[in-house]
């Protein structure tokens, strides 16, 4: 049996926008009531145990299909002739490798797609200016919330909305969970307070100068993400996909 066509989740009771509104409102003052007793509750990850086996099955899937699409005539086949690597890398760079590496470049960006629709099941296609709309101020500092000063944050990456914080205040909420002691961390966390950055910029950064779409930006912000992922690079001795990785695993600028 073929495998079932994916067709992305579908909101079939949509808000109103006074429900919107309303159930904005009602989610921060829920948040904002336990913030201070369960800084926690704020940054819930999923055990990766809990879907190590539909990880499997993916990776698993990555490797036969890159397999099949390197050796039989298609769109695959024609793409990896057409761009041969440089001689100094021919023989060692196998085409299913190769198959491979393209398969998991456009997962990723399909990730960031459908990682990015979950956020406008409730809320529609305006829910990340409406997120930052939710609140005048920063429930973990209590301080006012500037428009450049905003970073958005999921409590639980379950679907629900993401909840407007101050940098200062979701670099609070991150070290609750994380480990300080982590060289790199301590080191990108440096130079991010230093130029007010966010990891979004970082990540944007990162893509960008690995030559991946970066996304839509100003091109003043584009080039501070850049600046970033260049400091960045230089101060951990990561490169730019290992950056990516490192943000990845820490469900960091999504």
């Amino acid at each position: 049996m073929p495998p079932k066509q994916y067709t992305r989740p579908a909101n079939d009771k949509p808000l109103t926008p006074l429900e919107k509104k309303e159930l904005l409102q009602a989610y921060f003052s829920h948040y904002e009531s336990i913030a201070q007793q369960a800084a926690d509750s704020l940054n819930v990850k999923l055990p990766r145990a809990a879907v190590a086996d539909v990880l499997d099955q993916v990776g698993g899937l990555l490797l036969e299909r890159s397999r099949q699409l390197a050796l039989t005539p298609g769109p695959m086949r024609e793409f990896l002739e057409a761009t041969e690597p440089p001689e100094c890398l021919r023989g060692r760079l196998p085409d299913e490798f190769r198959a491979f590496s393209l398969l998991l470049n456009a997962l990723k960006q399909w990730v960031s797609a459908e990682s990015a629709a979950t956020d406008r099941f409730l809320l529609g296609g305006t829910a990340r200016g409406q997120c930052r709309q939710m609140a005048d101020h920063c429930l973990i500092t209590g301080k006012h919330l500037e428009r450049a000063d905003i970073e958005l944050h999921h409590p639980v990456r379950d679907g629900r909305p993401p909840i407007p914080l101050s940098k200062n205040g979701h670099d609070r909420i991150e070290s609750t969970s994380r480990d300080s002691t982590d060289p790199i961390e301590s080191a990108l966390r440096e130079i991010k307070r230093q130029g007010n950055r966010s990891w979004v910029m970082l990540r944007r950064g990162c893509m960008a100068l690995a030559g991946e779409e970066a996304g839509q930006s100003t091109p003043a912000i584009l080039a501070s993400s850049k600046t970033f992922a260049r400091k960045a690079k230089e101060a951990t001795g990561l490169s730019y996909q290992a950056l990516l990785q490192w943000l990845d695993h820490r469900d960091l600028g999504i």
